[in-house]
């Protein structure tokens, strides 16, 4: 049985019919994101695109209501299954699934373009695993988003001649960057590249005129992100906001520079070795390729002065790509106890999956919901004992305000790390100039009712002292804590 099992694994992959492994993709990216789809609060940032999403869907535009340092398609992902679906997290995680399968099955077409079908395929099932386990990925975030308009735009660079094809390309690229404005470095270094080989072929007259489409259409979906604020009257909150705002941000991490260079150490060496022994020809043109569009994403990490763990869904695609093109060159080996080893490896990997299923099904026993986390039961709490919703301040598990139907008490409050970034104040078209001026806002003239934080953790990190401190001794005067659901500490207020 397990030797029929090993062949079905290693199917003939020339003849593997292009809908099985789109079949085979999608039923793996469901599979492992399904347990996760009832789960509140997997990222902060996804609970702020919500948010974001809602208030556009309500008829504001994002950046005017409330505020967040995303470009503003991402927010129009959510924003689209809102409108379409209503508020339904089930659909936002479905969806967000599907988006995962669909850039591995892009990521596939790219590898048999670039390598064999056997390389795409297993680049596309290792493409899923990572953009789905380890870390705050199983929720639906901005580089998920991103990063399927870049691999679609790539593979129509790579794969049509017509001049067309290249501005529909660069117009794909164009709305990865206003999804994660940090997709701006791989398509530049890609840019480049296209730009070299024009020269060093010698096809300035045939060529230059595609590669000037595809910026061109990079260049138009700019326009269209910015046309609803012009009719507005809005476009410099939407200059601000997508371009002066990440720029001010980015500044202020350049001493943190330091703490991406052993990640860029490790992937400099590792692809040195593959070189070396010659497993990646650096000479071949999609390697070159790839290895442009992957010194893009890095030299955004530098710039970032930071790698969280979703920020490596955007290289993914392609350092796998690298790395199936060059172990693709290794022997196969004979023994086929490794391959029953590989299996048996291989169906330990999604842990996380497995885990939160038995959450799901754990908590439907004792709850009677799948849904589960603070975000609902914070909310649930509030309305089983009738108290006031409609001025409630999240400090954590921000998320509630969508389940209760209400927004933050101010723009910035939207994300709870927004209050402590200074450096984005004077783009956020907010009143209050420092933290310390929004903090006392909310607290003393907005005088929310409930405050909701985390027990035992402070509500803004160490760095911020003189918050933690006015916060907690604002709490301790005029708020009584109320409740203490799951991790929430509910305070509500006293006088």
């Amino acid at each position: 049985m397990l030797q029929r099992l090993l062949v079905f694994l290693t199917p003939n992959y020339g003849e593997m019919r292009f809908a099985k492994v789109v079949t085979l993709i999608l039923s793996l990216a469901l599979f492992l994101r399904f347990p996760f789809f009832f789960r509140d609060y997997i990222d902060r940032d996804e609970s702020t695109f919500i948010l974001m999403a809602q208030s556009w869907v309500d008829g504001f535009l994002p950046y005017t209501q409330l505020w967040d340092l995303k470009p503003p398609l991402t927010f129009l992902f959510f924003a689209a299954i809102i409108k379409i679906f209503g508020k339904s997290l089930l659909m936002i995680r479905l969806l967000g699934s599907i988006l995962v399968g669909i850039t591995a099955i892009y990521t596939y077409k790219i590898g048999a373009h670039l390598s064999t079908k056997k390389v795409a395929f297993w680049t596309a099932i290792c493409c899923v695993l990572l953009q789905s386990l380890f870390g705050s990925v199983q929720g639906v975030m901005s580089e998920h988003i991103s990063v399927l308009p870049f691999c679609m735009g790539l593979y129509i660079l790579l794969s049509k001649k017509d001049k067309v094809w290249f501005f529909v390309s660069g117009l794909l690229i164009g709305a990865a960057i206003l999804s994660k404005l940090n997709m701006v470095y791989p398509a530049f270094f890609l840019g480049l590249f296209l730009l070299y080989e024009i020269i060093k072929d010698k096809k300035v007259k045939e060529e230059l005129f595609k590669l000037i489409l595809w910026v061109m259409g990079m260049l138009l979906a700019l326009i269209i992100t910015a046309v609803p604020y012009y009719l507005q009257g809005k476009t410099t909150i939407w200059w601000d906001s997508v371009f002066m705002a990440p720029l001010a941000y980015s500044s202020t991490k350049i001493n943190s520079v330091f703490h991406v260079l052993p990640f860029c150490a490790v992937l400099l060496s590792v692809i040195l070795v593959l070189i070396k022994f010659k497993l990646l020809n650096y000479r071949a043109r999609e390697i070159q390729l790839l290895l442009a569009i992957l010194a893009g994403i890095v030299v955004s990490f530098l710039q970032t002065g930071k790698i969280n763990g979703h920020y490596l869904i955007q290289l993914y695609p392609f350092l796998l790509l690298l790395l199936g093109i060059a172990l693709n060159k290794l022997k196969s080996p004979k023994n086929p106890n490794i391959g029953y080893m590989v299996f048996f490896a291989a169906l330990l990997i999604p842990f996380e999956s497995y885990i939160e299923y038995a959450n799901i099904i754990q908590n439907k026993a004792q709850n009677g919901s799948f849904y589960n986390g603070e975000g609902f039961t914070v909310p649930q709490y509030l309305l089983e004992n009738k108290i006031d919703t409609k001025n409630v301040f999240f400090t954590e598990y921000h998320i509630g305000y969508w389940v209760l139907g209400e927004m933050p008490p101010t723009k910035v409050a939207i994300h709870p790390s927004n209050i402590t970034r200074e450096e984005l104040f004077p783009f956020m078209n907010n009143p209050r100039k420092d933290s310390m001026d929004e903090l006392v806002h909310i607290l003393e003239d907005v005088r929310p009712n409930v405050i909701v934080v985390r027990e035992k953790r402070k509500v803004f990190s160490k760095e911020f002292p003189n918050l933690n401190q006015y916060v907690n001794a604002y709490l301790h005067d005029y708020y009584t804590k109320i409740a203490v659901i799951d991790q929430a500490a509910i305070y509500k207020r006293s006088k």
